[in-house]
């Protein structure tokens, strides 16, 4: 790291300038705009490479998974970038409420960061390890029905059928927020938030099978 402001600025959420004198420090909407650039570039120069043979809609479709709100939200959970963020105590409340919005912007931010930190090669890096390695091997590219994967997942290892539960309503009833339990033979393995049962549910399916997927990855690095 040879910058540290742009570390900073990645973390301030906009909300937060209520609470600091004018003009003392930027939000990272415009680091957003940048790390939305890198990424785009990055992933679509993997696509290309790894499938020669993809037309160009179908590489489009694969990028926009890859670089969706979910894949960002996770990752920036699977950095716990939320505990580092500056905002205001609404803005909290919203992530904690199931919002992912702050969430994908953070991560977004963090990576224009680092390519202005330490450039192109840099941000490449980055976003090939939290990225494209926890995603791009997953099917996630190809396919978003997370509950018919999990379900081929299970029974194909003879884990039994997902069971969902769910696990908590809150918010008004114009704008209400699910969480939503996934259990593979009897043990918890996702939780996942959403507008309506059925967004919570593959939201929950998704991160079992990221979970599931990174397990087996483990265990047969282990068996080496």
């Amino acid at each position: 790291m040879r910058n540290r402001e742009y570390f900073l600025q990645a973390v301030i959420h906009r909300s937060y300038l209520q609470l600091c004198p004018p003009g003392l420090f930027q939000s990272n909407e415009r680091m957003e705009f940048l790390g939305d650039s890198v990424l785009n570039q990055v992933v679509g120069e993997y696509l290309y490479h790894a499938f020669p043979d993809a037309e160009e809609g179908q590489l489009s479709k694969m990028r926009s998974r890859l670089v969706s709100r979910f894949a960002l939200a996770e990752c920036a959970r699977r950095l716990q970038l939320g505990d580092f963020l500056l905002m205001s105590p609404s803005a909290h409340q919203s992530i904690t409420d199931g919002s992912a919005s702050i969430l994908v912007d953070a991560a977004e931010a963090f990576v224009a960061a680092i390519y202005l930190d330490g450039g192109y090669n840099a941000a490449r890096s980055f976003i090939t390890r939290h990225l494209l390695d926890v995603f791009a091997g997953t099917r996630m590219a190809h396919d978003d029905n997370y509950k018919s994967r999990l379900l081929e997942y299970s029974q194909g290892r003879g884990m039994g059928t997902p069971r969902y539960v769910t696990i908590d309503e809150s918010g008004p009833d114009h704008n209400p927020v699910f969480t939503v339990e996934v259990q593979v033979g009897g043990i918890p393995v996702g939780e996942g938030t959403g507008g309506n049962k059925k967004a919570a549910e593959q939201n929950a399916a998704a991160r079992a099978l990221t979970y599931l997927l990174s397990q087996e990855s483990s265990s047969s690095l282990s068996s080496l």
